[in-house]
């Protein structure tokens, strides 16, 4: 990325931390559903086959894969100028 314009960088930057952003909400919705299916669950046939765990399972995978696109480390909330800022730094020395 070393021949990349500091804008195409600052791009870059904004990008990934979308991705960072949409993944916390993604984890959201999937504390949400868990605890809906499990509710729904526990309240209709407590004493039976835990069939909430298929789904809290596949969205357990995507939550792992989206996480790894959107984090290197785990950061503070929301995007910041100053976010932005040190994105840019680290994209700039990757190349």
């Amino acid at each position: 990325m070393s021949n990349a314009s500091p804008e195409e960088i600052r791009a870059q930057a904004r990008k990934q931390l979308k991705k960072k952003q949409e993944f916390r909400s993604y984890m959201g919705v999937y504390l949400g559903v868990t605890l809906l299916l499990t509710t729904i669950w526990f309240l209709t046939s407590p004493n039976t086959y835990f069939w909430p765990i298929w789904a809290i399972f596949g969205m357990g995978i995507a939550a792992f894969f989206i996480g790894i696109d959107a984090y290197g480390s785990f950061k503070k909330k929301g995007i910041t100028e100053a976010d932005i800022d040190a994105e840019v730094e680290r994209l700039g020395r990757k190349g």
